[in-house]
């Protein structure tokens, strides 16, 4: 009892020393990596407004891009944004400094659901950045079929043919692709394994491109369906009207990208507020109003567009909600089988 007594009375201490240093200004810079197209400017001048700090803004395209310039090191980063089913890897590379988000000021803000997830428990790393989803958005002047398939990529119609992209994400693409044989993302059976190779090989003649961004090419009819993120469906939608987002019911995946510091950024404290401010509901709101995707902050919906309320790129319909499951970090055996199919589909 005596030490379980002392234990409080330092964690509380400890909590209030750093709700203290949260909430005074803290001049210097911070270096932000971060995927493309996902920072809003809004968000970087109140950070920067509020605690008088320079922020720069590097992106990358992929979680294996930023993984492999992490691991390199020199790259003089401060915060990385990577997404749920590879910060096993971060955590397990001795990659990240345990910031203890949950002992944080701002933690409170944090929606139950994501306060423990699987990926980084109790929250001692990361802090929540935005979640979505992975599906098909298709152009239904072009194609006014069933667009909560798979098959919109992986055996398309005949009016989709030679107008379909597919964004270069193994993970999230061989992992769609086992769910259309009925099998499951990171499995080790190499019979699934050959169906979801087989079938990505037979698609692929039938697309026109595997690439990030795909608001233009909607909009000038380059492309006419794509396997894409969620969020930026909807931004594409309020440029063409005619574009849908579809559930595969075969399965889809689910993500989550959070806010981790890099174990040798050379700005730590600012890193640490950053972190804090992200779990401001104010802050996470404008986030989300930049990138089109929902956030696990409370009571950030009452600064929120009103269109994210409804839009059914980001509340996911109840019907569709049991298809969508959370994807794991796979094996280094599995990685390597995978990495064997991504290479020969990308000769």
């Amino acid at each position: 009892m005596r030490q379980l007594k002392n234990s409080i009375i330092i964690s509380s201490v400890a909590a209030s020393m750093l709700f203290v240093s949260q909430s005074v200004s803290a001049a210097g810079e911070l270096n932000i990596y971060n995927w493309g197209d996902y920072t809003s400017p809004e968000l970087v001048t109140k950070f920067e407004e509020t605690y008088n700090v320079t922020v720069t803004i590097t992106d990358y395209d992929s979680n294996d891009t930023a993984l492999a310039k992490v691991k390199a090191g020199g790259h003089g980063f401060d915060i990385a944004i990577p997404s749920a089913n590879y910060m096993p890897i971060w955590i397990s590379e001795g990659l990240l400094l345990k910031t203890r988000p949950d002992q944080m000021s701002n933690f409170k803000n944090v929606l139950p659901e994501w306060t423990n997830p699987d990926w980084d428990p109790g929250r001692h790393y990361s802090v929540p950045y935005q979640w979505g989803s992975v599906g098909m958005v298709v152009n239904t002047d072009v194609y006014s079929g069933d667009i909560n398939t798979s098959a919109i990529a992986f055996d398309p119609p005949e009016e989709l043919v030679g107008k379909i992209n597919v964004a270069p994400e193994m993970g999230d693409i061989i992992g769609m692709a086992l769910y259309y044989v009925g099998s499951e993302p990171c499995t080790d059976d190499k019979a699934a394994l050959k169906k979801a190779r087989d079938v990505l090989m037979a698609a692929k003649p039938k697309w026109v491109s595997m690439t990030y961004g795909i608001k233009e090419p909607f909009a000038s009819g380059d492309i006419a369906a794509s396997v894409y993120w969620n969020g930026d469906a909807m931004r594409t939608r309020q440029e063409t009207p005619s574009v849908h987002y579809g559930y595969p019911k075969e399965g889809y995946v689910l993500w989550m990208d959070s806010v981790v510091v890099l174990k040798d950024a050379q700005n730590v404290e600012n890193a640490k507020l950053f972190q804090n401010f992200m779990m401001e509901p104010e802050s996470a709101a404008i986030a989300s109003n930049f990138a089109m995707y929902a956030n696990g902050i409370k009571g950030s919906s009452e600064f929120m567009l009103e269109i994210l309320a409804t839009a059914p790129e980001v509340q996911i319909p109840a019907e569709h909600l049991p298809n969508g499951r959370f994807i794991e970090m796979c094996s280094a055996e599995v990685n390597k089988l995978y990495s064997g199919i991504w290479t020969e589909m990308m000769k």
